[in-house]
């Protein structure tokens, strides 16, 4: 976890998956990071139709986070829970 917060400067990622994670960092936390080089550099590694699914899916995955913490739900409670309903309809 340590390294993916520092991302940029670990050798752990590829390129490629550095520029997808600034795009998420620019989704997520300030849009204005979505400048003319970031694009610039997202349009070398990704097609048109892999930006939209991967904004797509950054956007769903973070928007789901931020619905579950105002349920103040815990780690894996979502989980257990649809597991648990999964036994009752059997």
């Amino acid at each position: 976890m340590a390294e993916l917060m520092a991302y940029e400067k670990s050798a752990r990622f590829t390129p490629r998956e550095k520029v997808a994670l600034r795009y998420a960092d620019a989704i997520m936390y300030d849009p204005a990071q979505a400048d003319d080089a970031l694009w610039a550099s997202l349009k070398a590694e990704f097609t048109e139709p892999e930006l939209v699914e991967l904004g797509y899916w950054i956007g769903f995955t973070f928007g789901g986070q931020r619905w579950l913490k105002t349920l103040s739900a815990k780690q894996g409670e979502l989980a257990a829970f649809l597991d648990s309903r999964a036994g009752k309809a059997g």
